[in-house]
């Protein structure tokens, strides 16, 4: 296969899934443009929206990764994929490394700004939002990656090409939107929470 083919093969696979990351991308943004109450109500927000979104996409596009090498050396088998342990144990890994991750990012916002005198929310309203959206996005991200890698390799696409922007586009098309869900919903709690006190 010369160089030409190469390149048209790559751009082939690539372009629809870049497309499909622009798109999202803008979904996100509408999202967030949408959000001016809830940054308004849980000061600090802001700054923990960029850390959260590169969290979804640091976990799952290495989770993507590590299942494609698995098809790739045969480890994992496209055929029974829904009864292989292995890719349980790494869904669930990256599932916990993910919501791990978003209370990390949680606490260091809480304490730059903190540190820095700015206004910021109390760190168990941070805490609690960052936990719950990284659940809710990360159990949606693992399902995505995971049937986008085996239906792309069942049709003949690589899925180190599908991997990166289909982790981008769905980590920040759900990540805005469970983030959404999550300020709401944890303002609720604290809410019924502080008028029972």
């Amino acid at each position: 296969m010369g160089i030409r083919e190469v390149a048209t093969e790559a751009y082939r696979e690539a372009l629809p899934a870049l497309a499909a990351s622009v798109v999202g991308g803008l979904l996100a943004g509408v999202v967030l443009g949408g959000m001016r109450a809830e940054l308004r109500a849980v000061a600090g927000l802001l700054v923990l929206v960029p850390a959260l979104l590169a969290t979804r996409g640091s976990v799952y596009g290495s989770f993507g990764a590590r299942v494609s090498t698995g098809l790739h050396q045969g480890l994992v088998d496209h055929r029974n994929w829904l009864s292989d342990e292995r890719l349980r144990r790494a869904a669930l890994a990256a599932l916990a490394n993910g919501v791990a991750a978003s209370a990390f990012a949680a606490v260091l916002a809480y304490l730059v700004l903190a540190s820095l005198g700015a206004p910021v929310a109390p760190l168990p309203l941070l805490v609690g939002i960052a936990l719950l959206a990284g659940l809710l996005s990360g159990t949606a991200l693992t399902a995505v990656v995971v049937l986008v890698v085996f239906a792309g390799y069942r049709r003949g696409y690589n899925p180190d090409t599908l991997v990166g922007p289909i982790v981008t586009t769905t980590g920040d098309v759900f990540g805005m939107l469970f983030l959404l869900i999550a300020v709401r919903t944890t303002l609720a709690v604290a809410g019924v929470l502080g008028g029972g006190a």
